[in-house]
């Protein structure tokens, strides 16, 4: 025998020892542990599985078929996905377990990768030291008294009202929302809106001479450099296969305004330049710090989450509006009760919160269409979820080093042993009924990583359903597809593929 096939044996033989040992250990922790075998969905390699998923993310299903899974193969299951054993959970306490209670024993994998070339070193991409950073830099801003600030909206609501076609015609009231969000979100974390509800002859700053061109050119960018990342996702681990030029160039259209305005932070500054007591949070930010790069990608990070997440909660709101008149009639007669019909009507913070019939309505879009219907962590450490195993699924499960769990809103929301037979239906009221709720209601994560931005999403989705009732009285769907769910589109948030069509209008206006 040759000393190279001796050497190649013996480095076979010690890698089957310790992959024997490993094997050994494992099986003693989690006898220790009170482990016990999850449900196993069919198959040992899961070619099957990945072409069903793929088929169904090309028909916009791939949501849906999750959560039909769970309940095919159980809450909480074990399923090979190209020769990889995923586990998949929906149970409130193993949600619990990945995002607060044992945080430390799970990271968010190579998400770091697979979005930095848009979002880079920030809270929705960083774990450890470096997370703890960057939201510990944020968290004072979303604790200040100008997030609950909502006179900087009134502009832009009257820019969407403006847009909203005066002679009753249907339009997708999806496509203004997110229009409404990116310029209200720039304008909150810049102190200038991008102004993609006006016409370009109106757009200020960097858009009229930057090569985005237009605001809506940023716009265009944005949901394209998203688009790309949620391929990057899907791609897990070969995420570097998916790096177009088109995703290279939406990335520096992005970075070109960002860095413009946080150079006029930094000047400021440095100038001690007055904003005439107006609250910029990128300003606030730079206070903290002088690193443009790491500035600029707390900008997009928290620009991602306020721009899209308050765009979802409202498109869905309206999805369901328009198809449950008797919750519109109530609702509107409860605001007008509260503010009147008049626009100009000052609304504060603690009087939105006065309308608890508004919270249910938004809760329950917030149920039906989380904003993030799907979300995995990664263990880095062999660990355990509290229950899924043995024969009643009340057990725990081992879960070793490496191995991704994921674990879906969209589908433990509607499990109907925990909301009810009713589960899969908009019905506002059930939160009169049983306002409070756990772990099974996250539409906005939990833990430590909660959404930072919560609030300021649900005060701005708020005011704004609250303005567009005192403008308009009637509702109408005017979607020629006879369906009570949406057809769902996930960049790195939920849309809806064929838009909320409407027709949104006043009686009391004369054609």
């Amino acid at each position: 025998m040759s000393p190279a096939i001796f050497l190649a044996g013996l480095c076979v033989g010690v890698f089957i020892l310790q992959w024997i040992s490993q094997l050994i250990s494992r099986r003693q922790q989690a006898k220790t542990w009170g482990c016990k075998p999850a449900h196993r969905a069919p198959g040992t390699i899961g070619i099957a599985p990945f072409y069903r998923l793929t088929k169904a993310f090309r028909e916009k299903r791939w949501i849906e078929l999750i959560a039909d899974e769970y309940a095919r193969y159980g809450t909480t299951h074990k399923q090979a996905l190209l020769g990889k054993d995923y586990i998949t959970t929906i149970e409130p306490d193993n949600v619990k377990a990945i995002l607060a209670t044992q945080f430390n024993d799970f990271c968010l994998g190579v998400r770091h990768a697979q979005f930095y070339p848009l979002l880079g070193d920030g809270v929705f991409t960083l774990d450890g030291a470096g997370w703890t950073h960057a939201r510990g830099l944020l968290r004072p801003q979303f604790s200040r008294e100008q997030v609950a600030d909502l006179s900087m909206l009134n502009d832009h609501i009257s820019h969407l009202v403006n847009l909203v076609p005066q002679d009753r015609s249907v339009f997708d009231v999806q496509q203004l929302f997110f229009m409404l969000t990116l310029d209200s979100a720039t304008h909150f974390l810049f102190g200038e809106s991008v102004g993609c509800m006006l016409p370009p002859s109106q757009t200020s700053g960097v858009l009229q001479n930057s090569a985005v061109g237009n605001a809506k050119g940023f716009a265009h960018s944005f949901e394209l450099a998203q688009g790309c990342i949620r391929d990057r996702v899907i791609a897990q681990n070969l995420y570097w296969f998916i790096n177009p030029q088109g995703f290279k160039d939406a990335n520096r259209k992005v970075h070109e305004v960002i860095d413009h305005y946080v150079h006029i932070a930094l000047e400021s500054k440095r100038k001690a330049d007055s904003t005439d007591g107006r609250y910029i949070f990128l300003r606030a930010l730079a206070a903290e710090t002088d690193d443009p790069k790491l500035l600029r990608d707390s900008m997009l990070n928290i620009l991602l989450a306020g721009r899209d997440t308050t765009a979802s909660l409202l498109s869905s709101t309206f999805f369901y509006l328009a198809r449950h008149q008797k919750v519109w009639t109530r609702l509107r007669g409860e605001i007008l009760k509260e503010f009147g019909d008049d626009t100009q009507a000052e609304i504060t913070h603690a009087s939105l919160k006065n309308i608890r019939y508004l919270r249910y309505v938004l809760n329950e879009a917030l149920r039906l269409q989380p904003p993030v219907p799907v979300n995995f962590r990664v263990a880095t450490q062999d660990t355990s979820l509290p229950v899924g195993g043995g024969e009643d699924g009340q057990s725990p499960i081992f879960v070793k080093k490496g191995q991704q769990v994921y674990y879906s809103v969209f589908a433990m929301h509607r499990r109907t042993d925990l909301w009810g037979e009713d589960a899969s239906i908009f019905r506002p009221e059930r939160w009169e009924e049983n306002a409070k709720h756990g772990w099974e209601y996250l539409p906005f994560n939990g833990g430590p990583r909660i959404c930072l931005g919560q609030q300021y999403a649900l005060n701005e989705a708020s005011y704004t359903v609250v303005r567009l009732m005192q403008h308009f009285d009637t509702l109408e769907n005017a979607d020629p597809h006879p369906r009570t769910e949406p057809i769902k589109l996930s960049n790195l948030t939920m849309s809806h593929e064929l838009g909320v069509p409407i027709r949104l209008y006043s009686t009391k206006q004369a054609l």
